[in-house]
């Protein structure tokens, strides 16, 4: 028998379903807008590495808490953009963030229960497994043997990339969770 009693339900105002639209597409609006100011011409020493760090960290941190802003689509059109902004091999960066997405999703039920620096060792784990993969659809596509230290540094860089987004994020996150009263 359903609880629910029949009832006039009062119609949201286009404040409130703007307010709800911005909630929910802002992890995939900042994350698309950290790759743009991290792709401008900055002029940074590993500067390519730094994008695919820096989405690879939202991609999993958003994938992770907020998995229904954050639909495989949208990690497509993302790794897409990273792509184009790194001049990387096309679909490199959309198979790399994809994957990331799905782990992200398949142990979410556990490391949304656990402390930050669990979630931290999961993330550097999936920072070296996409690095590695990135690096082998590289070598795959460009039909060359490249350098094996860019795995480590850009694992690296994404494993100490993510404390600093995660902080920010997680702010974010509660912030989103949270809307002010009306």
């Amino acid at each position: 028998m359903d609880q629910r009693l029949p009832g006039i339900r009062p119609r949201l105002s286009l404040w409130s379903r703007l307010d709800g639209f911005a909630r929910h597409s802002f992890p995939a609006a900042g994350t698309v807008l950290l790759l743009l100011i991290v792709a401008a011409p900055l002029g940074l020493p590993g500067q390519a590495q730094l994008l695919v760090a820096a989405s690879i960290a939202c991609v999993f941190f958003w994938s992770l808490f907020r998995p229904s802003c954050m639909s495989p689509p949208i990690v497509f059109v993302i790794g897409l953009l990273a792509d184009l902004l790194g001049f990387a091999p096309v679909g490199v960066n959309v198979l790399t963030l994809l994957a990331t997405h799905g782990l992200a999703i398949r142990w979410r039920r556990f490391l949304t229960r656990q402390g930050f620096f669990l979630v931290w060792l999961a993330f550097v784990l999936v920072a070296m497994g996409a690095a590695s993969l990135q690096w082998l659809l590289t070598c795959v596509l460009v039909l060359a043997l490249l350098p094996g230290w860019t795995v480590l540094f850009q694992a690296a860089l994404a494993a100490g990339l993510y404390p600093l987004l995660a902080v920010l994020l997680t702010r974010v996150h509660q912030s989103l969770a949270e809307p002010e009263p009306s």
